[in-house]
């Protein structure tokens, strides 16, 4: 789950990381008002998307009026804002933050991110934040420095220290820092983050250190530790065939290819995707309908995925371990039923009840194509697309 900068803000604010004032705003109007109330001289007028690269787009100004802020409100909101994160059709902004100016001396990047390879924290930094990151990563990724941290331990003042010193950091503003990374390493472990990032983390012209910027995603299976923060999510920033998902307990991400996909356990599922791959097809989506899908779960996972009208054939890859095969080959036969199914489909089952849900799905009477192995099912499925 992702939220807001303004959202990740007050967050920050909560475990005492420095950020600018700012009031978040639905209209040009409320923007007008929050630029009154926060005064003067200079505001930054910001798109709110879950989504990197807004300033590139055109999604962040600078306003040194009020006049600005209503002209800039005026253009920002409402408009189809394209980033290198939105892909070429971009993302409708339907939220502004309005925020002070900030006195920019030197810009900085920090993130927390777990590493799985090493079962720790990682602590990414730079001496070169802003809107260029990316580029710094790619020509001069001597320059992006890496800690881990063990979760065990925590952040201790020696590593922040490291981490500041190993990124320029001048000495007047190190002590502050080392407070900053630690309250930042803990938000991001008490709010069950799987990413905190802050680009750029500004040092002033007095040696103030403040967060600019805020960016958080969540491990969504401990949002149920934290109603708060589930109150943040914002559906309209979300794929609406996803969102549908998730009420039927379905893991489902849309992709760019024409082949659906209903697996059963998320391993399996890549593996199919891969397969699909391999043989020369494009895989339309990951969709795991976990090890208990009940006929209503398949029926509805087939009306998702026919939602995306790019789909020209489905691919059913079934392991009946926990979850039998019958039930499954129960929810195909309701689904294509329900759905009116017009597009090829093809059934790979194995393990519990395997030869009764392969009866279930000849005596159905539905043109259903059959794969014992999954080169066969991804060869079979790509072949009924071509």
């Amino acid at each position: 789950m992702k939220i807001h900068e303004y959202q990740g803000k007050e967050l920050l604010k909560q475990f005492g990381v420095p950020v600018p004032r700012g009031i978040p705003a639905l209209s040009v109007d409320e923007a007008v008002a929050a630029a009154e109330k926060l005064g003067g001289p200079v505001w930054v007028v910001k798109a709110q998307i879950h989504a990197g690269g807004r300033g590139k787009g055109g999604g962040v100004k600078l306003a040194r009026s009020i006049d600005d802020v209503r002209k800039l409100a005026s253009e920002i909101l409402g408009m189809q804002l394209v980033t290198h994160q939105t892909g070429p059709e971009g993302q409708k902004v339907r939220r502004l933050y309005i925020e002070d100016g900030a006195d920019i001396q030197k810009e900085y990047y920090v993130s927390l991110v777990t590493d799985r390879a090493t079962q720790k924290v990682a602590f990414i930094a730079s001496s070169e934040g802003g809107m260029d990151i990316e580029e710094v990563a790619h020509s001069t990724p001597e320059k992006i420095i890496t800690e881990y941290i063990d979760p065990l331990t925590g952040l201790s003042a020696e590593q922040a220290t490291k981490i500041a010193n190993a990124i320029g950091l001048p000495a007047d503003s190190t002590a502050q820092a080392v407070d900053v990374f630690q309250k930042l390493y803990k938000c991001y472990m008490d709010t069950d983050a799987s990413l905190v990032e802050i680009n750029p983390l500004n040092r002033d012209s007095k040696g103030n250190i403040i967060a600019l910027d805020a960016k958080f995603n969540f491990d969504s299976n401990a949002l149920f530790r934290h109603p708060e923060i589930v109150a943040y999510r914002d559906l309209d920033e979300e794929d609406p065939a996803e969102i549908e998902a998730s009420k039927f307990d379905l893991a489902y991400i849309q992709l760019d290819g024409n082949i659906g996909c209903l697996v059963n356990g998320a391993g399996l599922a890549m593996a199919t995707m891969d397969t699909i791959k391999l043989f020369g097809g494009e895989p339309a989506n990951f969709l795991d309908v976990g090890g208990g899908a009940t006929a209503e779960k398949v029926t509805e996972a087939f009306k998702i995925m026919l939602g995306n009208k790019s789909v020209k054939a489905i691919l059913v890859n079934i392991f009946g371990g926990i979850m039998r095969c019958d039930v499954i080959a129960e929810g195909v036969i309701a689904a294509c039923k329900a759905v009116n199914l017009n597009v090829p489909l093809v059934v790979r089952m194995k393990g519990t009840n395997e030869e009764l849900g392969k009866k279930m799905l000849a005596d159905s009477g539905l043109p259903i194509i059959s794969a014992d192995t999954m080169a066969e099912a991804a060869t079979r499925v790509v072949a009924a697309v071509k």
